[in-house]
């Protein structure tokens, strides 16, 4: 893309009327915020089993003392020789959230449908300290719509990301929220898939910064797993 050069005084001139739209845009951000933090809860009645280091877990005992939890769902299924690329990038941001997060009561996991050896070999390859379990043998992944069976893969649609989906496959990303009360309710707050869960890519966040911006062709071509890069 060619750019104009100009003085400092028009650059100021140009940056000023930026800086009005991305004002608007944090008061837009602000407002989805709250009206997110109105929505309704769904109490989960049924009994999710995860298969943990520490041995079969509900879903209440992974909030590990704190009144919330947030998911990832990672893309990894059985026999898959190691996790999505894009579940990846996403991960390598969450080790530096997590400290921070653990302090104002969330604990975040990733959840992934492959057996917990084949989990562990790969969070161990790639450096992560994060908690990841598996949901191998539970409808989790299912019911909250990031797993798909090859049933409904050949049908050439899906019900992701709150609609049809004409893209097919049988798993795909995406963030959920839980909130446990003191009577050890769970319910389910909230859930964000496709583009929403950008939210967890600060790498993003910083190339939208940058002279080029994000400078893909296709979606994530350029991104690779953090061993792979050259």
């Amino acid at each position: 893309m060619q750019h104009a050069v100009v003085s400092r005084d028009d650059w100021l001139t140009a940056r000023r009327g930026l800086l009005r739209a991305e004002k608007e845009l944090t008061h837009l951000r602000d407002k989805v915020t709250r009206e997110r933090l109105t929505l309704p809860w769904v109490r989960i009645e049924k009994e999710y089993l995860f298969d943990t280091p520490d041995g079969p877990r509900a879903l209440a005992d992974l909030f590990d003392g704190r009144s919330q939890l947030l998911v990832q769902h990672f893309m990894f299924a059985p026999g898959w020789k190691e996790g999505c690329p894009s579940c990846s990038f996403m991960a390598d941001h969450t080790d530096g959230m997590n400290k921070h997060l653990a302090h104002h009561d969330v604990t975040m996991i990733a959840v992934s449908r492959a057996p917990l050896a084949e989990i562990e070999s790969y969070r161990r390859r790639m450096g992560w300290q994060f908690r990841w379990v598996s949901s191998n043998g539970s409808p989790f992944n299912y019911d909250f719509r990031v797993s798909f069976t090859p049933e409904e893969v050949a049908t050439g649609h899906i019900n992701y990301n709150f609609g049809e989906w004409r893209e097919t496959g049988e798993e795909w990303p995406g963030l959920s929220a839980f909130y446990k009360d003191e009577a050890g309710d769970v319910f389910h707050t909230y859930s964000t898939f496709g583009r929403g869960v950008e939210v967890m890519m600060g790498t993003y966040a910083m190339l939208d910064l940058m002279p080029k911006g994000r400078n893909e062709a296709e979606g994530m071509d350029w991104v690779r797993r953090h061993d792979r890069y050259a």
